[in-house]
């Protein structure tokens, strides 16, 4: 009996040592982490998408391994796959660098290491400067995102991994609306730049559902869109900005259809023309729709690839301010519209669509200033009103077709749109061609296309 006595406090004493000794072999473990913040996250496959946004930012990888009492919420995978398509992307390389460094930032709070037995309730403060909001109910969340696996520790903090990535509370109004798919891509910077500039109403017009209530459509160009309009500079461009806006959700399959002239749309900012003849859909006859319906929750973006720039002057004045340019250019036309006693025609309400002969063709015409000034008003009169299309329309280069066009002298001209040239009633050979590079000049009240040569009537 007093030998199984003996036994039996051996075989107790066995049981604590070894208790003892796996409990102090836990804690060992607990204290010896040795792999930091960033190292945990690269060898956990959940985080494999956050491994790659934050491999953008070699200073915040360089901060997050080095010593410190860092916690980081950390979004799984699905957690990005569902930010993706609210923010109308398709790949974190979409979005800005900075816009991304900043929603990681929101992502760490670096004044301690806090396990999940010691969250609160309230607000957190984040690295990027703002806070972010914790409760704890049937669980710890984050703002929207719950924490699904706690206190992953680390040697310079810990992890706990969320459900959603949490976008900071500067950010959070654009989420959803027809700003974010500018606003989260890299290849809208400029408007975004040009959008921050600007009055604060016109951010807050696009994040609103438009004076009518019924949405918006933002016609969105991209960095490459300003460039070709040669905007350099995005201070002050409240005005182009509101000519790039319907007031209304007008779908690509609303837009009206065209033939032969363009469609007059108002927008915030004044009138564009739409032609739209069931090929490509053209705005003031150099901007293309390049993309459309990119949906958001007050309306519709549609993609074009050159900034739109409301007109500013009459044709009057267009062709004025090259009169008395260096060098000069429509003197010769400015001069006949004089003779003849139009001078201050292309001043009207309009609109007018006008070839426009360069001194060149005047010359070549032989009429030079002194026969322009000898020849009787009627004539000239007979000449230049051979050169504007007789209804009151805007016909863009994106309008034309070829065939026949009636002139406001009631005689024909002859369009070839693949030649582009313009083939007067005299049969004039070779016909007049229409210059490439100076079509679509755009006013308050028509259009311009340059020529280089005269349209002579019958």
């Amino acid at each position: 009996m007093k030998n199984l006595k003996k036994l039996q406090k051996i075989t107790l004493l066995l049981v604590v040592m070894i208790v003892a000794f796996s409990c102090s072999d836990d804690d060992d473990n607990v204290m010896m982490e040795t792999r930091n913040i960033v190292e945990i996250a690269q060898a956990t496959p959940q985080l494999s998408t956050l491994v790659s946004a934050l491999t953008k930012y070699p200073s915040l990888v360089n901060t997050l391994s080095a010593p410190g009492t860092f916690t980081v919420f950390a979004p799984d995978n699905d957690a990005f796959a569902a930010l993706l398509p609210v923010i109308g992307q398709t790949s974190i390389d979409d979005i800005p660098e900075s816009v991304l460094e900043n929603i990681l930032q929101y992502h760490v709070h670096a004044a301690a290491a806090v396990e999940s037995v010691a969250i609160t309730a309230g607000l957190l403060p984040m690295v990027n400067g703002e806070n972010a909001t914790i409760t704890v109910n049937n669980g710890v969340f984050i703002d929207n995102a719950q924490v699904t696996t706690a206190d992953v520790l680390a040697s310079n903090g810990v992890v706990h991994i969320i459900d959603n990535v949490i976008v900071p509370p500067s950010m959070l109004p654009i989420v959803g609306t027809i700003v974010a798919p500018a606003y989260f891509n890299k290849n809208f910077t400029t408007l975004i730049a040009a959008v921050v500039n600007a009055d604060t109403d016109i951010l807050s017009l696009l994040l609103s559902d438009g004076p009518g209530g019924n949405g918006l459509t933002l016609f969105a160009p991209t960095n490459d869109a300003f460039a070709a309009a040669g905007i350099t500079d995005v201070n002050g461009v409240d005005a182009v900005l509101a000519y790039h806006v319907i007031d209304g959700t007008v779908l690509a399959a609303d837009l009206p259809m065209t033939a032969g002239s363009a469609a007059e749309i108002p927008t915030l900012g004044g009138n564009f023309y739409l032609s739209n003849a069931g090929g490509s859909v053209n705005i003031n006859g150099k901007t293309q729709v390049v993309a459309t319906d990119i949906l958001g929750s007050n309306g519709v973006v549609h993609v074009i690839n050159r900034t739109l720039l409301p007109p500013t002057q009459t044709i009057n004045e267009i062709v004025g301010g090259f009169a008395s340019g260096n060098p000069a250019e429509f003197s010769l036309l400015a001069a006949a519209l004089s003779r003849a006693g139009l001078a201050d025609f292309f001043d009207g309400d309009g609109p007018y669509t006008v070839f426009a002969p360069t001194d060149q063709a005047f010359i070549d015409a032989g009429l030079e200033l002194s026969v322009i000034n000898s020849t009787p008003p009627a004539t000239v009169a007979a000449i230049l009103t051979h050169h504007v299309v007789k209804p009151n329309v805007y016909v863009f280069s994106t309008d034309l077709l070829d065939g026949n066009v009636t002139m406001l002298n009631d005689q024909d001209v002859t369009i070839s749109v693949s030649a582009l040239t313009v083939q007067d009633a005299a049969g004039t050979t070779p016909p007049a061609g229409l210059v490439s590079s100076l079509l679509n000049v755009h006013a308050t009240n028509g259009v311009v296309h340059v020529i280089n040569k005269v349209l002579l009537p019958n």
